[in-house]
């Protein structure tokens, strides 16, 4: 992953995470890949949830620009068989929820936007799902 693509999804982010229906939209998607996901969130307070994800999604970005990834590896603890069980298979429906989102919010979305997050965020993510 170049920088370039570290300093797109920054500049992506920083357009969408301003506004707090970017989160709300961001759960109705996730929570309507799967039932199973949906039911994850039965009790969840979800401002509490929201705010969790804005920190967790910078700390993805963070780590793609070079930040050291002791915060992914302490979400990929808490998230692991032995936490929230967080199956290794749902992060790519996290994945797809989040560039739909990214897609609505960001006014200058384009596909080259989208690879930029891929290459950007997978190495992160695969960190958090290689703890379960």
């Amino acid at each position: 992953m170049g920088n370039a693509d570290s300093d797109v999804v920054f500049q992506s982010y920083g357009r969408c995470c301003n506004n707090e229906h970017f989160f709300i939209d961001f759960y109705d998607q996730f929570m309507g890949s799967s039932t199973e996901i949906r039911d994850l969130f039965v009790d969840t307070d979800m401002a509490a949830q929201r705010h969790l994800l804005r920190n967790g999604i910078m700390q993805l970005v963070l780590h793609a620009r070079g930040m050291a990834d002791t915060k992914l590896r302490a979400l990929g603890c808490s998230h692991s068989r032995s936490g929230y069980n967080i199956r290794p298979e749902w992060y790519g429906l996290w994945l797809d929820a989040l560039l739909v989102t990214l897609r609505k919010y960001d006014p200058d979305f384009s596909e080259e936007t989208a690879l930029a997050w891929r290459r950007a965020i997978e190495p992160g993510i695969a960190l958090i799902r290689s703890a379960y």
